[in-house]
């Protein structure tokens, strides 16, 4: 027999146990609030890289070596000035750097939408394009073409500073790679065919 009161039911308050674990949730709040702190970390951290290269850039030899042990670089020859691959090598890091702070971003924001309460954001201007349609599935196909881009980027910075690695590095590091791109696919055509599925059963 339908409900002849649907709405009542709707509304109506839970029950003390699954209230209590529907308001778990919000164990989850220290977690994102931990990854703002560590956005605040790189964020530091893309400023003392960006400064040094700067002051490099102007003459500094402190800043030179600074930059060199960060990267990792090495050379047969003595590096006394900013030379292309460094400023490179820089470069990609900083880079790198912006790609992982966006991924924080679509994890702190999406992660919080989806498992832990609503935002409200219907409306605002800077409300994120892809939020507007979020939910676990599609967050997790966004996180893992995020994480692509990262490794792109990794893979890259190796391969510009090949020399100071082994064959073996090389290898295993473009294997990881590989395997974050088969991965992701996967992902995404396992979730192609669940929407399709959901699709075909709301027809």
């Amino acid at each position: 027999m339908a409900d002849p009161n649907p709405l009542q039911t709707r509304n109506s308050p839970l029950r003390p146990l699954p209230n209590l674990i529907f308001a778990s949730r919000w164990l989850q709040l220290p977690l994102y609030l931990g990854l703002i702190a560590a956005q605040a970390v790189y964020v530091f951290h893309f400023w003392v890289e960006l400064i040094h290269l700067l002051e490099a850039a102007f003459g500094s030899e402190v800043a030179l070596q600074k930059l060199i042990t960060s990267i990792g670089y090495k050379s047969t020859a003595a590096v006394t000035s900013l030379n292309e691959t460094v400023i490179m090598l820089v470069v990609l890091a900083l880079i790198d750097v912006v790609m992982i702070s966006n991924l924080l971003i679509m994890v702190i924001v999406g992660g919080y939408e989806t498992f832990v309460s609503r935002m409200n954001l219907q409306g605002h201007p800077d409300q994120p394009e892809w939020l507007s349609h979020v939910n676990a599935s599609v967050l997790k196909v966004k996180l893992a073409t995020a994480i692509i881009g990262i490794s792109s980027i990794h893979l890259l910075k190796t391969f510009i500073n090949a020399d100071n690695y082994s064959d073996r590095v090389l290898i295993a590091q473009t294997a990881i790679h590989i395997a974050f791109l088969l991965s992701a696919m996967a992902i995404a055509y396992t979730d192609r065919i669940m929407a399709g599925g959901t699709s075909g059963a709301r027809h």
